[in-house]
């Protein structure tokens, strides 16, 4: 009987396993239920093209970089529509819950430069986030089995990054418990696991983040001595820069994603897609002079310019260059880089700086170059500096924070460092430049044209060199810098990857509004039809030639919606995602003080980052029932 039992026990256990062997083929090991925290690094890295989403369609037209969206160009942001909330969902969705499980599991593993990268990345995504969106839900973001959220106020939302940032740096200082192979070299797109330039990368964070508090009421005494102590620690050359590496595959990617976002194989800088005046102007130093009506001043003699399409006087003062090229350390080279122009189609003098330097930039030009003469629709080759396929996205660089430093060094009143600072920042820019260059081929005709940069490195680094001795750095002291050289040598150098940081200064600036008080508000700074801005002659104004639309200066005369804004007012944030916010989560927008996000004008508030203290109790003009 014992025998018999035995026997039936064996063939159940064998039954048993064999069951268990059958269920397993059900089991999809390309599946599995856990991802290896390594694993999610590559994916998340990638949706920082997000950013360039909202470059692209707001911000740069902000900052009058690009044009390309006419609501943003009216400093509008209707609701119904996602169009320029892509960081939003950067932030929530496509890093998301893929960032906290890849931090959580790396903090278990004890996988510290993991853990440390995947805070810096938080940091700084959450940072892009709040500078562009303002409050945000950052508390109960992730609570499981939430349908409605809580915002939470910027000043909350600051200090948790710079808490995330601190703990970041902590943990890269640590030892790692386990061994990484190439687990990390082949998943970060970013700095291939070098703990030693993640570490900068805090600082610059912390840096930048910084930096847009230059508003507030205690920087002087507070805020930027902790800045510029930072300095040393933070990303202080090109060889440190947080770039984003991109594959290029070209148009017959099946992945656009491989492409960069502003190449030839997406298409997203087409015939809609051009540079904006302002750039253009403050980049060939042809910003035009006013009478005091705020007239153009028409110049009899037009043979004075060297610009044929400028029938007016420019300006005296020329904060970047100036018309007189001809004339050595006058003519900045990255006009050339930065800029495009339908100038020498065929590429034959891209060794000549003579003719590069008369080349015309236009604000209907596409960055890619010029149109194809006989087709309008057509380009001329395959991009060329950070508008090629394969270009890296900028994060941030040595440039800019240096520039960050100067002005920090600046408003503390030590000038002697604050130029030091600058030189540095705009050499470092040169550099920067000149390393994303790529000469195009001569060409017997049009038709041959393989497109690129119309100027080669060596020429271009000749001409850099006599530009940063020349008048517009190398001559300038610290007793006649002024906040409008950092600012916009700063705005140079990051256009247009860096437009969100630029528009963080102007908003920090008010826009170069004249107000009294603390802040500009309802007929305080603008109106119905008109916004009040310092003129190119007033000492304090820092974008010089930088006009709103209703500042009723010549081609600035008209007004924007006085339904869809405040009373006129310029923008000043992105109203949350339309399909995530407005459409599942109005009780947390309606809670927002000083400004409802449920007002069609939400986007007028103006950011905690921007007030000297606090946020006012209520915004002048506006009633909250």
């Amino acid at each position: 009987m014992k025998k018999i039992f035995a026997g039936i026990m064996m063939l159940a256990a064998v039954a048993f396993t064999s069951c268990q062997d059958w269920l397993d083929v059900n089991n999809n090991i390309d599946a599995p239920a856990q991802v290896e925290s390594h694993l999610y690094l590559a994916g998340i890295i990638q949706q920082f093209q997000g950013i360039y989403w909202d470059a692209t369609y707001a911000t740069n037209e902000y900052t009058r970089m690009m044009n390309g969206n006419s609501n943003y160009t009216g400093h509008l942001n209707p609701t119904g529509s996602d169009t320029g909330a892509e960081k939003w969902r950067m932030t929530y969705w496509n890093q998301g819950m893929n960032l906290e499980n890849m931090i959580n599991q790396a903090v278990e593993a004890e996988q510290w430069t993991l853990a440390g990268i995947g805070y810096a990345i938080k940091a700084f995504s959450w940072d892009a986030l709040t500078k562009y969106h303002g409050d945000v839900i950052l508390t109960q973001a992730f609570e499981p089995g939430r349908t409605s959220f809580d915002y939470d106020y910027q000043d909350v939302v600051y200090a948790k990054i710079d808490e995330w940032y601190d703990t970041a740096i902590q943990y890269l200082e640590m030892e790692d418990a386990t061994f990484y192979g190439t687990k990390l070299t082949n998943n970060d797109f970013i700095y291939f696991g070098d703990k030693a330039k993640w570490i900068k990368f805090c600082y610059a964070g912390k840096i930048r983040q910084l930096s847009s508090l230059a508003n507030k009421s205690n920087f002087v005494s507070e805020i930027a001595p902790k800045l510029v102590g930072y300095a040393d620690k933070a990303i202080l050359s090109n060889a440190d820069n947080a770039t984003v590496t991109v594959g290029g595959g070209g148009p017959d990617e099946p992945f656009s994603a491989y492409n960069n976002f502003w190449g030839t194989a997406r298409g997203n800088l087409g015939t809609g897609y051009s540079q904006q005046g302002y750039a253009v102007r403050v980049m060939t130093g042809t910003v035009p002079l006013y009478d005091e009506e705020g007239n153009y001043v028409i110049c009899e003699d037009t043979t004075i310019n060297w610009d044929d399409r400028y029938k007016n006087h420019l300006n005296p003062v020329q904060i970047i260059t100036d018309t007189n090229v001809m004339a050595e350390g006058h003519w900045d080279p990255r006009v050339v880089a930065k800029l495009g122009t339908y100038s020498d189609s065929c590429y034959q003098n891209i060794e000549n700086l003579d003719s590069i330097k008369r080349h015309r930039y236009y604000s209907g030009c596409t960055p890619w170059g010029r149109w194809n003469t006989t087709n309008s629709t057509t380009y001329d080759g395959q991009g060329r500096w950070l508008y090629h396929d394969a270009a890296p996205y900028i994060l941030m660089n040595s440039a800019e924070i240096k520039f960050c430093v100067a002005e920090a060094y600046f408003r503390m009143g030590q000038k002697a460092e604050a130029l030091s600072w600058w030189k540095e920042a705009i050499a470092d820019d040169m550099e920067f430049t000149a390393s994303y260059l790529k000469p195009g081929k001569a060409a017997a005709s049009e038709k041959e044209v393989s497109g690129g940069d119309k100027i080669t490195k060596a020429l271009f680094n000749q001409a850099a060199a006599e530009y940063l001795a020349g008048p517009f750095v190398g001559q300038i002291t610290a007793e006649n810098l002024t906040m409008s050289h950092i600012m916009m040598q700063k705005y140079v150098a990051l256009y247009p990857w860096g437009s969100p940081e630029i528009w963080v200064d102007m908003r920090k600036n008010f826009y170069d509004v004249v107000y009294t008080g603390e802040y500009p508000h309802v007929d305080n700074g603008w109106n119905k039809t008109e916004v009040q801005q310092k003129r190119d002659d007033d000492p304090t104004k820092v974008f010089k030639g930088y006009y709103l639309a209703p500042a009723n200066f010549e081609g600035y005369r008209s007004k924007y919606n006085d339904t869809r804004t405040l009373n006129g007012s310029p923008c000043f944030r992105i109203r949350p995602r339309y399909n995530s916010e407005y459409m599942w989560n109005v009780p947390g927008l309606s809670a927002l003080r000083p400004i409802p996000g449920t007002t069609p004008y939400y986007h007028s508030s103006i950011p905690w980052f921007c007030y000297p203290n606090g946020y006012p109790e209520t915004y002048p003009g506006v009633t909250i029932e």
